[in-house]
């Protein structure tokens, strides 16, 4: 049954275009002027991964417009919630989405003080960006994975999840834990029938081993990301390049977090360094999928 899966889902990636950019949205220049507005009010350290991570093009990718409400998975300033508030308006809102409280529960086991701050991170996410908010910004909420509130089923245009799925899945395969089900079960509830989610990842090769694309070392393949989305009923729409790049090419012995912005590699020299911000961030997918009606 597995096989019968993935064969599907190799199948469907193989009848993408291989310069599939766009899945039918297109922004009008008012559209594009407003988030040009709120990429250019972000700070410094969120300017300098614009180049990697092409916000406009990707947000334009997902069908993102301005009043829709939109669910940000480990929501960031600015990624993407900080550029979302503005851009969306005060007609829309952003509804931040934590993993799962239980993903913690072992590492926090011993620092009750971390612990209640987990818990309390709805509220004290949703108080942070509000304090940093212009009145014409959207509005916040937020939620864990795992505790979605009934007055939030079916309010969401879009779901974001960005960069965020390898720990998931490396939880649920190595000590089949609920959590990725969790998560996307929620953003199926948190979703309006037929409402968007949008997907960027870190990207494995195809060829290289499950054991190291299970999430442990940050990629995953694209063919396994559509099978277990599609698994829990979204149906796969289209991808896009966007945010992809050749020059990562990691071999079995590497980890994504050896690359930008992070540069985590150990006793490396000047040289490594150099080697890794001549690369770049990582190579990604960007999907899209449609909440089944």
């Amino acid at each position: 049954m597995r096989s019968r899966r993935l064969l599907a889902a190799l199948a469907a990636l193989l009848a993408i275009p291989a310069l599939a950019q766009a899945a039918g949205h297109e922004f009008t220049p008012k559209q594009h002027e407003r988030l040009t507005r709120a990429l250019d009010i972000q700070g410094v350290p969120g300017k300098v991964r614009y180049r990697y991570r092409h916000p406009i093009e990707t947000l334009e990718f997902f069908g993102i417009k301005p009043g829709m409400t939109v669910a940000d998975v480990l929501p960031g300033d600015p990624w993407y919630a900080g550029i979302l508030s503005p851009y969306l308006g005060e007609k829309g809102k952003v509804i931040g989405v934590g993993l799962p409280l239980a993903m913690y529960s072992s590492r926090d086991a011993a620092d009750s003080e971390r612990r209640r701050a987990r818990e309390r991170w709805p509220k004290s996410w949703v108080a942070e960006m509000k304090a940093k908010k212009f009145e014409s910004d959207a509005p916040f909420a937020a939620f864990r994975a795992g505790a979605l509130p009934r007055r939030m089923h079916n309010t969401a245009d879009v779901a974001i999840v960005a960069r965020a799925l390898h720990g998931v899945h490396r939880l649920q395969v190595n000590e089949d834990a609920p959590h990725l089900r969790d998560l996307l079960a929620d953003m199926r509830r948190v979703l309006k029938p037929g409402g968007t989610l949008g997907v960027v990842q870190h990207r494995a090769p195809q060829a290289h081993s499950d054991e190291w694309a299970d999430g442990s070392n940050g990629y995953l393949k694209q063919s396994r990301v559509i099978e277990f989305i599609a698994e829990a009923g979204f149906e796969f729409v289209t991808a896009s390049e966007i945010n992809a790049n050749p020059k990562d090419k990691p071999t079995e012995d590497d980890r994504v977090w050896r690359l930008p912005p992070s540069f985590r590699f150990g006793d490396a020299d000047d040289e490594e360094r150099a080697r890794m911000q001549a690369i770049g961030e990582s190579d990604r997918m960007t999907l899209l999928f449609r909440n089944k009606k």
